[in-house]
């Protein structure tokens, strides 16, 4: 039985690890934030302790185990288990109980005045944290629930976990509210702001001043040797390439599955889903030949990657704006205040370079952010 228990316990060890995909924090956080800013010491600040903390407890449970060997004990005439183990136990028990609930009423008591959330990848994550400090520059306290993935943001927000996380408004049009895609930015905006409102009772903040979109890249050697300038130029030579998409891309109702039907695209293999991080590396040394990135990633330049033309206007607008519980809002009206500050004040080229700070340069999203902050005198 007890071989069952360590087995077992090595196994949650890993789960809780990967839980971090979903929001549940945790030692994971680091190994997928490594994987998306291809940051080994990252991956292996976490893989590392992760790897420990399994040894550790197989070792604690192995040594209980041999506390129970039946063959010897049975041989001896003893009882299979002493009178010492049950209260190794019984103590063990008891401490996880008094330190979880010890944990648990410091958690509520140290519950924040305003949650931010953010989705798993940089620029998401970058946001929050503007939002983050400028909430906190205003005197409350706000709790950062970052990297959650796919529409557990959206889950979270409708359901109270957090206050507030930031968004786009074609992605709120098409995958949450399942819209068909339209092409004008501003009555884009104006339905998703009126639907959110009666369906969800959240708010829709002012545009923040850029929009970031899916982004068709090819190499750059590609496209000067091809003549590629639009998605329909590279459309024909699509059954020779290997193509590479982010699991977002691949599972939304604005990604791949329409994409391809809207530029009659046969890639010579099904695309390979990858994180979207390691599908800039990917394209560059030649893995695939085609990604779906986003139009504000510092890496496209830096890697001389060519974005491609969405000729037939596939993609909706992106504009980015935050979420906000409307109930939060009337607690916190300085919430308010700081995103109707914030409308605007970032443009394409300034959310590219914030991105490639933290992507390219290995930088904190905190850090960057707070000398942004300081440069545009917030």
């Amino acid at each position: 039985i007890l071989a069952g228990v360590r087995v077992a316990t090595v196994i949650s060890v890993g789960v809780a690890t990967i839980a971090a995909a979903i929001g549940a924090g945790g030692l994971g956080t680091y190994i997928f934030r490594g994987l998306r800013q291809n940051d080994n010491g990252l991956i292996l600040a976490g893989a590392i302790p992760a790897a420990l903390l399994a040894l550790a407890a197989d070792a604690g449970i192995g040594l209980l185990e041999s506390r129970f060997d039946v063959r010897r004990r049975v041989a001896r005439g003893a009882h299979i288990m002493s009178a010492m183990a049950w209260r190794i136990a019984w103590a063990a028990l008891a401490i996880l109980i008094v330190v979880g609930g010890a944990f648990a009423v410091w958690h509520r008591a140290g519950r924040a005045d305003f949650v931010v959330g953010s989705k798993d990848f940089t620029e998401s994550v970058i946001l929050g944290e503007l939002l983050a400090q400028a909430l906190e520059a205003r005197g409350l306290k706000v709790e950062r629930e970052f990297e959650l993935g796919g529409n557990l943001t959206h889950d979270s927000l409708v359901a109270g976990k957090i206050d507030a996380y930031p968004e786009y408004t074609g992605t709120s049009l098409m995958a949450i509210l399942k819209h068909p895609p339209a092409t004008d930015a501003r009555a884009v905006y104006e339905q998703v702001k009126r639907e959110y409102a009666e369906r969800f009772d959240v708010e829709v903040g002012p545009p923040l001043g850029f929009e970031d979109t899916f982004a068709v890249l090819v190499r750059g050697d590609d496209a000067r040797r091809l003549n590629l300038k639009t998605v329909s130029d590279a459309a024909p030579h699509a059954p020779e390439w290997r193509a590479g998409f982010g699991q977002d891309f691949m599972s939304r109702a604005d990604g791949y599955e329409g994409f391809a039907r809207a530029y009659n695209l046969r890639f010579a293999s099904r695309p390979r889903e990858m994180d979207l991080s390691l599908s800039y590396r990917a394209l560059a040394e030649g893995q695939v030949d085609i990604i779906a990135g986003n139009s504000t990633d510092g890496l496209i330049a830096k890697l001389e990657l060519v974005q491609l033309e969405d000729d037939r206007h596939y993609f909706p607008p992106y504009e980015a704006v935050f979420l906000l519980r409307r109930d939060t809002l009337e607690r916190v009206p300085q919430a308010r205040e700081a995103v109707q500050k914030l409308a605007g004040s970032i443009n394409t080229d300034e959310m590219r370079r914030l991105n490639y700070e933290v992507d390219g340069n290995k930088r904190a999203a905190a850090d960057v952010v707070r000398e942004w902050r300081l440069a545009r005198g917030f």
